[in-house]
């Protein structure tokens, strides 16, 4: 199987007025090294250079950078490039567990304990508005396909609202997106897992890169950027992805970089700074996805090439 070679870079800049002191900062934008996706070379360059560069893995597996510094300075910059394999899965690649093919159903015990948490609500819905709009998907005549539904739900979101760019740090609350009808793909992505989880689903927040193949003027909604999606864990298949901004079910054109259970612990760039009120004078994010090419899937160390 082919798998298209990517290029990417992730540039992001913080400008004050005058030099600043900074404090520590956790760096997300490494992918996550998976089935489906492989890094073959990645860079992360600071400026100025940080006193320290540290590695860890945080508790979803995420490849976090932890930066330290010990001067000052009137700009910040994070400069990540990787050179990686990315392998496209679709809907026809989603495979679901005979009991699990129509809703509702019970995940097993086995996996019930470690699923827990990503089912639990995050957000306050006092009136179940969003359980209402959930339930809107399940047939109540009859049975309900599980993926069938989840593939409504992730269209119904991308026709129904209004994609607007926010640069903001955060999210609006879920019942402020279903409220305005509009909001940015982190936005889609928390009012989605609130959605499925209402409906006893175990989902995950996703943030990463979405890129295209086709001309720029047909290039998904959220390129360009950082993007967010939906996960969410269907027994034989594992953990799917759902892209509400861009009709997406499965990997196709996304790039996996964290995953947490909301928002707040999967931003890409986090840090303090310290200075005199009113120094911050903006921030600058630019993401660029080259295709190189599509070249042959890496055979596994220890298997045989055969020539039929």
């Amino acid at each position: 199987m082919a798998m298209p070679l990517l290029n990417l870079s992730h540039l992001t800049t913080y400008n004050y007025k005058k030099p600043v002191s900074f404090g520590e900062h956790r760096i997300m934008v490494r992918p996550r090294e998976s089935y489906d996706q492989h890094v073959l070379e990645a860079t992360l360059d600071i400026d100025p250079p940080p006193s320290e560069l540290r590695w860890l893995h945080d508790v979803f597996g995420n490849s976090v950078a932890v930066a330290t510094f010990d001067r000052r300075a009137d700009r910040l910059v994070f400069d990540s490039r990787v050179r990686m394999h990315h392998r496209p899965a679709d809907l026809h690649d989603v495979h679901i567990e005979d009991y699990a093919r129509t809703y509702p159903f019970t995940y097993s015990s086995e996996d019930m304990p470690d699923l827990l948490r990503s089912i639990e609500r995050q957000h306050l819905d006092p009136q179940r508005r969003i359980d209402r709009w959930a339930r809107r998907f399940v047939n109540g005549s009859g049975p309900t396909e599980t993926l069938t539904m989840l593939k409504t739900m992730t269209t119904a979101i991308r026709e129904e609202f209004t994609y607007v760019a926010r640069h903001e740090k955060g999210t609006q609350s879920p019942i402020e997106t279903m409220t305005s009808r509009k909001g940015t793909c982190r936005d889609y992505a928390m009012f989605m897992i609130e959605a499925v989880r209402a409906l006893g689903f175990a989902a995950r927040f996703c943030s990463g890169y979405v890129y295209s193949l086709k001309p720029r003027t047909q290039r998904r909604l959220g390129g360009g950027n950082t993007h967010a999606w939906v996960r969410v864990y269907l027994p034989g298949s594992g953990w799917v992805e759902f892209d509400p901004t861009n009709g997406i079910i499965g990997n196709h054109d996304l790039i996996r970089v964290a995953i947490a259970r909301d928002i707040y612990t999967a931003v890409p760039i986090s840090g303090t700074w310290m200075g005199f009120p009113g120094s911050f004078i903006d921030m600058n994010v630019s993401v660029d996805i080259e295709v190189e090419a599509d070249t042959p899937e890496p055979i596994p160390e220890g298997v045989a090439a055969v020539e039929e």
